[in-house]
């Protein structure tokens, strides 16, 4: 019996959910490692859910450092087959304002020293990531955001940069001519991962600042962006709950997202990568 339904990521400045009763923390081993912390169950708006601090309470691991593969099979080992992912980001046009919420539907990787698949060791699968996030979480998303009073726009570019550094002013300055809408450091590693483990996935961007690209950057201070990240997490609590009050059945096609992925013979499997992923695709060997 799943003991979630719905996986809930808390970027920069949302270390914790409010509004969850009935709270627990569930540790979990993967045969990917250790993910970033204990995993926070509980109820929420009547839902059973999983909570978990991207970054670690305390906010002890670098963009790099994530275990991105052991973070969403945890997921998926609690029986979630939803994930709403928070995150802090900086905007590259001026139409997404500090405060605001984007709900990007697209996603460019600008990283270099990251994992990102389940896949290798014997087997190989390529899944479709043409539309990388779940078209009726986001829909449910955009609707929460007007019930809970909250700016969210739906649709844009999430840019994911390596880190920890930002960008230099050329760098941003290229993304803003590619248009790009938002950039961060964290989401397109789990979109994929999300997707090879057959669960919906969104992206919550939410806009602390402009990137240096823009003229008054420099006068943003750390006490700013502090003040910024704050509100924006009480924001996103809100949005979160509403998002979870309302979620519809499920009715994508997210569920299937490796019916069609696998390429490799399956009797050329190997013993061990076979028992490392029968989570993952054992209904389909």
């Amino acid at each position: 019996m799943a003991q979630a339904e719905i996986g809930i990521i808390g970027g920069s400045g949302l270390y914790n959910m409010p509004g969850i009763t009935d709270i627990h923390e569930v540790p979990q081993e993967t045969p990917f490692g250790a993910p970033s912390d204990a995993y926070v169950l509980g109820t929420l708006e009547g839902k059973k859910v999983a909570f978990l601090a991207r970054h670690g309470r305390g906010h002890r691991l670098l963009p790099s450092e994530l275990n991105f593969r052991a973070n969403i099979y945890g997921f998926k080992q609690l029986g979630v087959d939803r994930i709403l992912s928070v995150s802090a980001v900086g905007s590259l046009k001026e139409e997404h304002k500090p405060l605001e919420f984007v709900i990007p539907d697209q996603f460019v990787d600008r990283t270099r020293h990251r994992v990102d698949t389940f896949f290798g060791n014997g087997v190989v699968a390529h899944v479709a990531f043409a539309d990388p996030v779940c078209p009726q979480l986001s829909e449910t998303l955009a609707a929460a955001c007007k019930k809970a009073n909250v700016v969210g726009k739906r649709g844009g570019t999430y840019i994911c940069m390596e880190g920890p550094a930002f960008s230099t002013k050329a760098e941003s300055k290229v993304y803003r001519q590619w248009g790009m809408d938002v950039i961060g450091m964290t989401n397109l590693q789990e979109a994929k991962l999300a997707r090879e483990a057959e669960l919906c996935y969104t992206t919550i961007a939410m806009v602390t600042d402009y990137d240096c690209w823009h003229p008054d950057h420099d006068a943003v201070t750390v006490n700013d962006i502090i003040a910024n990240l704050t509100q924006n997490a009480a924001n996103a609590a809100k949005l979160v709950t509403e998002a979870v009050r309302s979620m519809p059945e499920r009715e994508c096609k997210c569920g299937a997202a490796l019916a069609h992925a696998l390429i490799t013979d399956r009797t050329t499997i190997p013993a061990a990568t076979r028992k490392k992923l029968e989570l993952l695709v054992g209904k389909y060997l």
